[in-house]
């Protein structure tokens, strides 16, 4: 455990990004008495789908994504989570088991937090009770976002649109390639679709020079034609 002054709760500007900012100075200090900062390796789990939690997991840094298996055995990725994030709040909340496995796409830290902070302070301090339930919101939001897109957009302009998200989201490196770098197992498993049409499709792009490839590095060459794609002009 650490105890270093930028490792605690009430110094960490992780917390901004998540309902831990709803807390007072004191209720951060118990969190940070307690924590467990962790090192996950890329392809590790933080949890498993089904698995019972005694905590959530607050992403200090690294990506991890957010999955469920499919009665067909195939994963199917429901989100990508970032730094910021508070990974098993519902599971935590509701005592129920995971619905869904965190796998660490990159190498990760994150707090682990015991769930009693999280009980607690729902019980305690109204300002963080509607914190969580603002961001429980937001994703059921995006997940009814999801649901829509899978319905009523095609192959193509599921892997465009996942494309451009990661570019927003993570930026590009020095070469101008995408700095969050997916397998296209993984980006087959965002879209819903097999990893042959996920090849396909991003083979089709680099013919029409929208992107250009570097082995997994994708590079962004054509936007606008990728948003033409999605918005079907």
């Amino acid at each position: 455990m650490e105890n270093h002054k930028e490792g605690r709760c009430e110094n960490c500007i992780v917390r901004q990004l998540n309902a831990l900012k709803a807390l007072s100075k004191e209720e951060l200090k118990k969190i940070s008495d307690s924590k467990i900062t962790k090192s996950i390796k890329k392809g590790d789990a933080l949890f498993q789908e089904g698995e019972k939690l005694n905590g959530v997991f607050c992403v200090r840094n690294g990506v991890s994504k957010l999955s469920k298996m499919s009665d067909n055995g195939k994963d199917q990725i429901v989100k990508i989570a970032t730094k910021g994030e508070v990974l098993g709040q519902r599971s935590v909340i509701t005592e129920e088991t995971t619905n869904l496995s965190a796998v660490a796409l990159n190498d990760m830290e994150v707090c682990y937090i015991p769930k009693n902070h999280i009980t607690d302070n729902i019980s305690n301090n109204v300002a963080f009770t509607k914190a969580i339930l603002i961001h429980i919101a937001n994703d059921l939001k995006f997940a009814d976002d999801v649901i829509v897109n899978m319905a009523q957009k095609t192959v193509k302009q599921r892997i465009a649109e996942t494309l451009r998200y990661l570019a927003e989201n993570f930026g590009t490196d020095q070469d101008g390639y995408i700095a969050m770098t997916l397998t296209r197992e993984d980006i087959a498993n965002v879209v819903g679709t097999a990893k042959e049409a996920c090849i396909r499709t991003l083979t089709m792009f680099k013919k029409e020079g929208w992107i250009t490839t570097d082995g997994k590095r994708i590079k962004i060459e054509d936007d606008k034609a990728l948003y033409r794609l999605i918005e079907g002009l």
